[in-house]
């Protein structure tokens, strides 16, 4: 772990989370000493990452969130996670897609930033379960409209699946099944609360991994959006393996060990920020 005390609070509270997956465990006094800043400094490091729902503190330290984990936070928990690489991958993301297409936005607070970033794309039709990613675009045409210009040109049709809501804002269950399983999208970008070599995609609700297996079903080529340190989580219900997924865009902070683990099994990884000529799908 760095030793540098002038880290932003987000880059040290990644460091302790790493930390805390690949040890199992970590202690106050530990932590003090590796990163040079007070256990005060320290201890509100942790309280801010269990209020996050991804470590559970414990008595002189904290430990992660059981393995197979039940625990869903809410979206605007998930949205202050790894913001910065969200943003990173979402941009890249974006550079995949082509005007004209038609493309699935699952939930989740990484496809909410993508979003954004699809706002000037000419000619999309968006499905989505997300009720925050259908009001990005719904927000937009809205705004345009309000100033006298109609619609943007790059104004997208949004075809939003109805269903139950989830505490992240997503609609699951049979409503939302029926609506995706009778659709074909060129391609679907999809967010995950864990991937893994032997779960695969994985997310603590049920209905949820049931909503995105018709999501997956649906698309003709699947991209995973997600940071660093959705890499070795796995939830409750495991709804696709590695070997349904086309690409992986994930941030720089994916260490060595999993890029060469991810490459045996995906066809394309794309790091966000590197050299690594991402092109149109």
């Amino acid at each position: 772990m760095s030793d540098n005390q002038n880290l932003l609070a987000e880059q040290r509270r990644a460091l302790i989370l790493d930390e805390v997956r690949r040890r199992g465990g970590v202690r106050v006094n530990e932590l003090t000493r590796k990163l040079r800043v007070s256990d005060m400094t320290v201890r509100r490091d942790l309280d801010a990452l269990a209020r996050q729902g991804v470590v559970e503190k414990v008595h002189g330290g904290a430990v992660p969130i059981s393995e197979a984990s039940t625990h869903e936070p809410g979206f605007e928990v998930k949205a202050g996670l790894e913001p910065t690489a969200k943003e990173d991958i979402a941009l890249a993301a974006a550079s995949l897609v082509v005007p004209g297409s038609a493309i699935a936005l699952s939930g989740g607070t990484t496809t909410y930033a993508l979003a954004h970033h699809l706002l000037d794309v000419p000619d999309l039709t968006v499905v989505t379960n997300s009720v925050r990613v259908a009001d990005v675009f719904h927000s937009a045409q809205r705004a345009a409209a309000r100033g006298g210009k109609g619609h943007r040109p790059g104004s997208a049709t949004v075809v939003l699946t109805g269903g139950v809501r989830t505490p992240s804002d997503s609609l699951v269950g049979p409503v939302a099944d029926q609506a995706i399983g009778a659709l074909h999208f060129d391609v679907l970008f999809l967010g995950v609360h864990g991937i893994s070599v032997e779960a695969g995609l994985s997310t603590p609700n049920l209905a949820e991994a049931e909503t995105n297996r018709r999501f997956v079903r649906s698309a003709r080529r699947v991209v995973v959006v997600a940071d660093h340190t959705k890499w070795g989580t796995v939830g409750l219900s495991s709804f696709a393996t590695l070997e349904e997924v086309d690409a992986l865009v994930t941030d720089a902070g994916l260490p060595a060990e999993a890029r060469a683990e991810i490459a045996e099994h995906l066809p394309q990884l794309i790091v966000a920020g590197e050299s690594n000529g991402a092109t149109g799908i």
